[in-house]
This record gives C-alpha cells, sequence and structure tokens, in this order.
C-alpha cells in the first residue's frame, strides 16, 4: 500500500513552465476555485497576493514548495481523485501569471486506487494557516 499519496503533480512541462515564473515573479501559488474566470483551471499567483480561505484545502506542494490549493466546493468533487497539472499552448485567465506566456496551466486528472484512497491523509485547511 502507498505511504505517502501526493494529491497533485506537475507535468514536466509545467515545472518548468512554474520555474520560469518563479524567477520572473518570485514564491507563487496556486488556486483552484471552480468559479467564473477559467475557475475549473488551476490560476497561479505571486504567493501573498492571493488569500487563502479558512475553507480552502491545502492539497500539497509541487516544485520549488509551490502551494496548491483548492476551494471547499471544489474540493469535495476532486476528493477521490489525483491532479496532474499540466501547460498547454493557448491563453487562459487574464488573472494567471502564465498568461502573457501565450499558454495556460490545466488540470489531468486520475481516480485514485482502492490502495491510494486508503492511503491518504486528510488535507489541512486555511484555517490552519499553512503556508
Amino acid at each position: 500500500m502507498p505511504e505517502d499519496v501526493r494529491r497533485v503533480e506537475l507535468t514536466g512541462s509545467a515545472e518548468e513552465m512554474l520555474r520560469t515564473l518563479i524567477g520572473a515573479h518570485g514564491a507563487v501559488m496556486f488556486h483552484q476555485s471552480g468559479g467564473c474566470c477559467d475557475g475549473s483551471s488551476p490560476m497561479c499567483y505571486p504567493r501573498g497576493e492571493f488569500r487563502v480561505g479558512a475553507s480552502d484545502v491545502l492539497l500539497g506542494y509541487v516544485a520549488e514548495q509551490t502551494p496548491f490549493w483548492m476551494s471547499a466546493d471544489q474540493f469535495a468533487y476532486w476528493q477521490h481523485t489525483h491532479l496532474t497539472i499540466d501547460v498547454v499552448a493557448g491563453r487562459g485567465s487574464g488573472f494567471s501569471l502564465e498568461a502573457p506566456e501565450g499558454v495556460r496551466f490545466l488540470i489531468r486528472s486520475r481516480l485514485f486506487t482502492d490502495d491510494e484512497v486508503a492511503a491518504l491523509r486528510p488535507p489541512p485547511t486555511g484555517a490552519e494557516q499553512v503556508y
């Protein structure tokens, strides 16, 4: 049985873009809300410029200790799903840092296996102030 199940990871191309964004903007974070303005896509912001809510869920950290947060409503739907952040050509929302680069982040997903589900730990929330 897997001991430490990761809820979120990056593809190689997404990691490369993330490192480019960190080089240009400093530390960043991801948030996926499920709301308007490409809300079903992960949004990348300079860390500290997006306020995480008490009910937001920290799914984990990707490259460069970049946190990936998700709104509680979205998490209710995605909690049994492994997420992979990828990057593709085309503009997404103007609010996410990668938009001026002519690319956008998106989520690819798969259901966790039964063994992975059994090994999952409850993720921390914004109320626990984990940054």
